[in-house]
């Protein structure tokens, strides 16, 4: 991998963990949302993440050996491709592969007077833990922080390297 390679890898993990953070950001406005344009009490989200790989691995070069079958081309469409300008090589790196809400069940709080309890006096809450959700937005930003510092150090190795150029 190159240079710009290691930048791209950098880059895709940057995007993935600033959604993270937002997502952790949109969870913690909502603890207290008992009631949302679908009904019910807002749902805690969850980021997914998921890899890029390279093409340089052992499925690829199985389906290189299968001589192009159409059980091969099926197999080769359906890997995940980024490939780097001007090198054909793929780097390996970070997506995000979706975003899902929690399944588990609401909180339920007596509370009668509120406006959304039911007719049995309790009121659906967000099942959201500010301490959980507080970590979560502390490692997107340390591992936000990581990956910009890794960007800095690649560009300054860019910079030597056109110094040396230079002389």
């Amino acid at each position: 991998m190159n240079l710009f390679g290691a930048m791209d890898t950098s880059g895709g993990a940057m995007q993935a963990e600033r959604m993270r953070a937002e997502v952790v950001a949109a969870n913690m406005a909502n603890a207290e949302t008992t009631r949302t344009a679908t009904g019910g009490p807002y749902r805690r989200q969850h980021v997914v993440f998921a890899a890029d790989r390279p093409e340089t691995g052992f499925l690829h070069s199985m389906i290189g050996a299968s001589g192009g079958s159409a059980a091969g081309k099926l197999a080769a469409a359906a890997l995940p491709t980024l490939t780097l300008p001007g090198s054909g090589a793929v780097a390996p790196g970070v997506h995000i592969a979706e975003v899902v809400e929690d399944a588990g069940p609401p909180l339920k709080r007596y509370d009668p007077g509120h406006p959304d309890a039911g007719p049995d006096g309790y009121v659906s809450y967000p099942d959201i833990n500010p301490l959980t959700e507080m970590v979560d937005l502390m490692g997107a930003t340390r591992a936000y922080g990581l990956n910009s510092s890794a960007v800095q150090a690649e560009k300054g190795m860019i910079a030597s390297a056109l110094e040396i150029a230079k002389a």
